[in-house]
């Protein structure tokens, strides 16, 4: 993976909503063919991140490169294709989906808009997306609300793929299905992967989830890079304190009868994110440093990067 160029590059991306920094400082590449996790609790900017990687959202500050070139230099015509090339998949497959069109139009719509095929197409072109997502070309004339939920995330991902994008950013893409249903669209992800060469952004607050699928790991507090590296290594051994109680936490079968021990304390309001480190109220490890210095996110092993005081006295 290491030699694979950076399709998305981010560099000190911030995010204001009024008085809220929901994404502060954040910088992260995310290299072609890649699954990148992104993880973290409830209200800690991923989404928020992901729609800046998508073009949903502006930064506010920071700087967007695709394929080593800034966003705003694919604005004109000619770069249409790359334009593109990013694609997002939403958290809930029935608010995204219009309940007033049909499958047809919902998933050919654009690829007919954008050029990429003829209006006399569209059914042929619809009937081979839903095949590629495991699904009857019978289905697509109908509505979203006659399909299960595991059926509706299939059709987001078919809309998805019909403008032949290279990169998916998945926002919660499975946390609203049932279990079962979850592993289904999980392979089927994989699956596309290794088809079609793509690259994945997934975001997820589930680190099950997040381990079977992702190549490499980031984990977000409070609109901040917390820490990241290979998934295998940064589960085995998690640097940052708020890591190692995500990860400490994540059920497994060889810790059934363990008590369940949340990390203390609540998350603080974005409003009024806690000065120095935003996780010292929670952290165990706390000293004075902390609550007057944010750590900077460097390097602790090759590939592997945590934003800690604590590391300061240990050799990369």
């Amino acid at each position: 993976m290491s030699a694979s160029p950076a399709l998305v590059e981010l560099r000190g991306i911030t995010r204001r909503f009024g008085a809220v920094r929901a994404v502060d400082g954040v910088s992260l590449e995310v290299r072609a063919r890649e699954v990148v996790g992104l993880v973290g609790e409830s209200g800690c900017g991923k989404s928020t991140l992901g729609r800046i990687v998508s073009r949903i959202l502006e930064p506010t500050a920071g700087e967007r490169l695709w394929k080593a070139r800034p966003y705003r230099e694919y604005e004109g015509n000619g770069a249409r294709a790359e334009r593109l090339a990013i694609q997002m998949i939403f958290q809930d497959p029935y608010a995204s989906l219009n309940p007033r069109m049909r499958i047809v139009d919902i998933v050919g719509e654009a690829p007919v808009v954008h050029g990429l095929i003829a209006a006399a197409e569209r059914a042929q072109y619809v009937a081979s997306l839903l095949a590629r997502v495991g699904m009857d070309a019978s289905l697509m004339r109908r509505f979203p609300h006659q399909f299960s939920g595991g059926q509706r995330s299939r059709i987001g991902i078919a809309r998805a793929l019909a403008v032949k994008p290279l990169f998916l950013v998945c926002d919660e893409a499975v946390a609203a299905l049932d279990v079962s249903i979850q592993a289904q669209v999980l392979n089927l992800f994989m699956r596309l992967r290794e088809e079609l060469a793509l690259t994945y952004l997934f975001i997820s607050h589930d680190l099950g989830v997040v381990r079977h699928l992702s190549d490499r790991v980031v984990v977000m507090y409070l609109g901040r890079v917390v820490e990241s590296g290979p998934t295998a290594e940064l589960y085995a051994k998690p640097n940052h304190p708020y890591t190692q109680a995500l990860i400490a936490e994540v059920p497994r079968i060889d810790a059934r009868h363990r008590a369940y021990v949340p990390i203390r304390g609540e998350i603080p309001s974005p409003l009024d994110p806690p000065g120095g480190c935003h996780f010292h109220p929670r952290c165990p490890h706390a000293f004075a440093r902390c609550r007057e210095e944010a750590p900077a996110l460097r390097e602790i092993a090759p590939g592997r990067q945590s934003a800690c005081h604590l590391n300061e006295s240990r050799t990369p």
